[in-house]
């Protein structure tokens, strides 16, 4: 057993769908430290290239940015020419990409909730997800490996608890826990469909990261984690390269949660 080697990543391709935001953006770091290729996609590509270029200037690898909307099959199609044509290979496909929502309608109430978002929601996260995995699982296939990593949430086990937003009028919508719950079970479907070809896919699950919420919604959002605290935006860093790298390889269609103890009491 030589357990560097189990994490070790190098000249692995990782595609990561929202790569520009605050948790993909750690996942590419992360990853790139690792020893992978890194292809960071996203509808912000001017994002995804300050990220590449910083990556590479300070690790000496050969990241990817590319512009990708996980809606539109056809955009989805010219970044997998691009990275073939590139590298040859994808490894592995981390689904990052997701919406929370307008803020502006995280005050409206279930009942007068707009149907367009909700279909809005559907489409990002779980329709992208679905193309994402179609296209690249082709891939896979055809290579006989591969490993797919669709991030859920907390909130796609249990259900938000609503009294922790307070008087702000804040609240999780109903979409966001039925696309992350859809997720779980999207995942075992491709686990149990890709049986024998090679392929492993997992879930990740994280909890809420702060990120400069108001100090009463972070009180109460700790307390009920065990470890009293929200997550740290690198800390799912380590959970990744374990789902992405050998250290996994006896896991597949299971749900990784990293949520500091929220779902477990």
């Amino acid at each position: 057993m030589n357990v560097k080697k189990l994490f070790d990543l190098s000249n692995k391709v990782v595609v990561i769908t929202g790569g520009a935001g605050l948790l993909g953006s750690q996942y590419a770091e992360g990853l790139t430290q690792a020893g992978a290729n890194v292809i960071i996609a996203d509808t912000n590509f001017e994002a995804c290239k300050k990220i590449a270029k910083k990556l590479d200037q300070i690790y000496d690898k050969n990241s990817m940015p590319i512009k990708l909307d996980i809606t539109n099959k056809k955009s989805i199609d010219g970044m997998v020419n691009k990275i073939l044509k590139k590298y040859s290979k994808i490894d592995v496909l981390i689904n990052n990409a997701a919406i929370q929502g307008n803020p502006k309608l995280r005050t409206t109430s279930f009942e007068e909730f707009p149907e367009s978002e909700w279909g809005k929601a559907l489409d990002v996260n779980l329709t992208g997800m679905f193309l994402c995995c179609q296209k690249i699982g082709k891939v896979m296939v055809k290579q006989k490996k591969g490993v797919i990593i669709n991030v859920s949430s907390t909130y796609g086990i249990v259900a938000p608890d609503q009294r922790i937003y307070g008087k702000s009028g804040q609240n999780a919508a109903a979409f966001y826990s039925a696309t992350k719950s859809g997720v779980l079970n999207f995942t075992r479907y491709l686990a149990s469909y890709w049986n024998g070809k090679g392929i492993r896919v997992n879930t990740l699950s994280p909890g809420g990261v702060e990120k400069g919420q108001e100090k009463e919604f972070v009180k109460k959002y700790s307390a009920k984690t065990m470890l009293g605290r929200m997550a740290r935006k690198d800390e799912y860093v380590g959970a990744i390269i374990f789902l992405a790298s050998d250290a996994s390889s006896y896991m597949t269609g299971s749900n990784l949660i990293v949520d500091g103890g929220w779902t477990a009491w």
